[in-house]
């Protein structure tokens, strides 16, 4: 039986080969000089999964390429500004960056789609509309006009809901709580009634555990088992906001576009497989969490919202999405190639994978 390192090199070995026969690569010894590369991330140093992700695929590149290209990587904590990832990269001060598109929804609002939507595509199926379905043509279209290429970076799987303080047990119940929980889905929530602020990570354990939040979002068992909020919050509910939250990898277009086929090749190569060996640990980590915190604290409830809240939800949801599709050319152009293609995929998912659970989970 081969060991988990033996595989790995494998694997390796069969994407250096692919990349030699693609690219007409030549020997070491012939490479053309170094190329030196820095990445800026809105994560913290040392932050697992996600810096993880970053960290495997510089170490791809650096092996693939028999070190003639190497990216350094910089967390937040070094670069000071955590959601300035993509001007940074812009500008050409970092060639390439991590973060999340809908972080910059105040800069365009058309990168929203790309990290998820509310009520949209889970992560099989985004991933499918992303490689096959013109996802990715539409996210080159949004950041071409900011001088940057943008490539799937790691998905987290389907978001939990949140930790609540209380039970959500109506609508009324919405009206007035103080939520942490950002991008759309804070304007949704907002129409509801519920307060909604968005405060450093950080801040989050006290902010709850003190009464100035009554509940929050973060991400899901791999990494709020880490946070701690189990042992303050006992309503842990699920997800509805971000079914296929997937992080993003950014290249200054210039840059990209200077290197050697071969090591163009490389970078994508190594993005690629990077993203999606995040979505498998992530998937991973929420089950091994999960099952933590299910022993170690069983006075924890999981919660599906009400069905009447979810139906509130949905109805601000598809105002808001139909509101700015008419005031945004582009916006309407990603709304209804999403719209369709899950229209499509999602008779697939339920015929495959709905089905199944649904008739065998005990």
């Amino acid at each position: 039986m081969r060991t988990e390192r033996s595989c790995t090199r494998l694997l390796l070995a069969l994407l250096v080969g692919i990349c030699l026969v693609s690219s007409g690569f030549v020997t070491p010894a012939e490479a053309a000089p170094k190329y030196r590369w820095k990445l800026a991330m809105t994560w913290p140093t040392n932050f697992p999964i996600f810096g993880d992700a970053v960290i495997k695929m510089a170490d791809l590149v650096k092996e693939m390429s028999n070190g003639e290209m190497e990216i350094r990587i910089d967390s937040k904590n070094k670069h000071k500004a955590p959601l300035g990832v993509l001007d940074m990269v812009k500008a050409g001060q970092y060639e390439m960056g991590h973060s999340a598109s809908y972080y910059w929804k105040g800069k365009d609002q058309n990168t929203l789609f790309f990290t998820t939507m509310p009520f949209g595509m889970i992560a099989p199926e985004q991933y499918a509309w992303f490689y096959y379905g013109g996802g990715n043509e539409l996210m080159k279209k949004v950041y071409d006009r900011h001088g940057v290429y943008s490539y799937p970076g790691g998905n987290t799987s389907n978001q939990m809901g949140g930790w609540f303080q209380k039970e959500i047990k109506s609508l009324d119940d919405l009206k007035g709580l103080k939520m942490r929980i950002p991008g759309f889905a804070g304007e949704i929530l907002s129409k509801l009634g519920v307060v909604v602020t968005n405060i450093p990570a950080g801040e989050l354990y006290t902010a709850l555990d003190r009464g100035t939040i009554d509940a929050l979002e973060w991400v899901g068992p791999s990494l709020d088992l880490n946070m701690g909020f189990h042992k303050i919050a006992p309503y842990y509910y699920t997800g509805w906001h971000e079914p296929a939250t997937e992080l993003q990898f950014l290249v200054n277009s210039k840059k990209f576009d200077a290197l050697p086929p071969h090591l163009q090749k490389i970078l994508e190569i190594a993005m690629q497989f990077a993203a999606y060996d995040m979505y498998a640990r992530s998937y991973n980590d929420s089950a091994e969490n999960w099952a933590k915190i299910a022993e170690e604290y069983p006075n924890i409830k999981l919660r599906t919202f009400p069905k009447e809240v979810i139906a509130a939800m949905k109805a601000e949801n598809t105002k808001l999405l139909e509101a700015t599709a008419a005031e945004d050319a582009t916006f309407k152009e990603i709304y209804e190639s999403q719209r369709a293609y899950m229209k499509k995929v999602r008779k697939w998912t339920e015929m495959s994978d709905y089905a199944y659970l649904k008739d065998n989970l005990e």
